[in-house]
């Protein structure tokens, strides 16, 4: 009975259906609601072709530096051949993009944009050229590359306070290689921290950004660069809707300072802080169980000698309010060396003022890594990248012994010789007696070496000079 009756409803169905379809009108959108899809398509269209000529494809081969797992205080050597994206901010071919991206580069090349335009392959070679690494930032994860071509379509730096959670974004690059990408979506967050205690923050987006994304712009509606698109949060290795751009105003502040110094300076005020909780508030038996407390005050550093003490809480910081300690932080890091602070404490349930210089921040034992490339500081023979000491140099190192000397600043996993090992932020003095005074000398002394010789070499290490022996495979 049951397949009679299916057959029977089936070809029912197939009767009535010419009927209905015969009776029923297409349904049609109104011409307002077209036009609207249609403007909201063109915005975008005209958005897409505005800012893809100014994103680039970068292709890296060298050395890398990363820290080493089995001891806080290493910076690792080793080769890594990457590509990524990046973003021309100046007619002149400046490009910022990721640190990561060209990271102990030896060789940069640049694509620049085909714009979709068809090219012949002597055409084809021209957008692709080497570039010269300006200067890299390690802690930010941002570096500024150049490029020798005049009259170049650029984007400008947007002020990332201003944007909200929701405001439409689109991300630009060249996701696993496909040069010239698009996609679109939403900010997530504003001001995302990956740790409560990490002191930088994010532009946390759910426009799709994959591997090889890294470095090209993060835009708004109106064009401008508001982040840099830097990592994503995934368990498949792809697009899960949740990447992370660093703000723009944290782009600008680095990428001016690489600009004009080659390097990126932080500020501090010899304070250590924390995030009060309510458990600390509770114990200590403070006034609030929110804000910011001073852990500790650096002896003999600016906030000491202007009377700051341990357990002060942090009320305003230049008028604004500081709730919670990376925001503190990462306020202060941004700041000038010359500049001053004004900040308002509450001791003892009474308000306190201070105006405190900003110094320079010298407890990262790897911040010499970023001044750094293997072209010009390779000392194949020891695996090290190392720095002349000069004038600027000694004003970041207090106290060495010489005004001369090689800084070690960073080290190869696996060293090619047998014997001591050197360290970031030592100093090489001599080898064998002879002086290193350049890196040209040092490297001119280890080649007059034969394979097995001895050699001696005097450093300084944390303030104390010491011999390390070393024998040359």
């Amino acid at each position: 009975m049951r397949p009679t009756l299916l057959l029977f409803l089936l070809g029912a169905n197939l009767l009535v259906a010419p009927s209905i379809f015969a009776q029923a009108a297409p349904i049609a959108p109104k011409p307002a609601e077209v036009q609207h899809l249609r403007d909201l398509s063109a915005s975008f269209e005209t958005l897409a072709a505005r800012v893809r000529p100014a994103v680039v494809q970068i292709f890296s081969t060298g050395y890398a530096t990363t820290e080493d797992t089995d001891s806080t205080n290493a910076a690792l050597l080793s080769p890594q051949h990457s590509t990524g994206s990046g973003v021309i901010l100046t007619p002149d071919g400046y490009i910022v993009t990721n640190n990561h991206v060209v990271q102990g580069a030896r060789r940069i090349e640049v694509r620049l944009s085909s714009t979709g335009a068809a090219r012949a392959p002597e055409q084809a070679r021209e957008q692709t050229m080497v570039a010269k690494l300006i200067g890299t930032d390690r802690d930010s994860d941002l570096a500024v590359i150049k490029i020798e071509r005049d009259g170049l379509p650029f984007l400008s730096l947007g002020d990332s306070n201003d944007l909200k959670q929701g405001q439409l974004v689109m991300a630009f690059g060249n996701p696993l290689g496909l040069e010239g990408s698009a996609s679109m979506g939403i900010v997530s967050s504003v001001g995302r921290r990956l740790r409560p205690e990490d002191a930088r923050t994010y532009v946390q987006t759910d426009a799709p950004i994959n591997p090889g994304n890294s470095g090209g712009p993060l835009v708004d509606i109106n064009g401008q660069v508001m982040g840099i698109n830097t990592f994503i949060l995934t368990q498949s290795g792809g697009s899960e809707g949740i990447g992370f751009a660093i703000p723009a105003n944290s782009v600008k502040n680095v990428y001016e300072q690489i600009r004009k110094e080659g390097h990126v300076h932080r500020g501090q005020i010899g304070v250590s802080v924390q995030t009060i909780t309510p458990g600390m508030a509770k114990g200590l038996g403070l006034l609030q169980d929110w804000g910011v407390i001073a852990a500790d005050v650096m002896p003999d550093g600016p906030a000491d000698k202007a009377g700051m003490k341990v357990g002060d809480i942090i009320l305003t910081l230049n008028g604004r309010a500081m709730e919670d300690a990376p925001s503190l932080e990462t306020v202060v890091s941004h700041l000038k060396l010359s500049a001053v602070v004004d900040l308002t404490v509450l001791r003892d349930g009474q308000k306190v003022n201070f105006t405190i210089p900003v110094i320079e921040r010298d407890d990262d034992p790897q911040r010499f890594a970023d001044m750094v490339n293997p072209e010009d500081n390779l000392i194949s023979k020891l695996g090290i990248l190392g720095i002349e000491i000069d004038k600027k140099l000694s004003d970041l190192l207090s106290d060495l012994r010489h005004d001369y000397g090689i800084l070690v600043a960073a080290r190869g996993p696996s060293p090619p010789y047998s014997g001591g090992n050197l360290e970031p932020g030592d100093v090489i003095y001599e080898i064998n007696r002879t002086p290193a005074v350049t890196v040209k000398a040092l490297r001119a002394t280890l080649d007059a070496l034969k394979p097995s010789d001895n050699a001696v070499l005097q450093i300084e290490r944390s303030g104390k000079l010491m011999y390390i022996t070393i024998e040359l495979e």
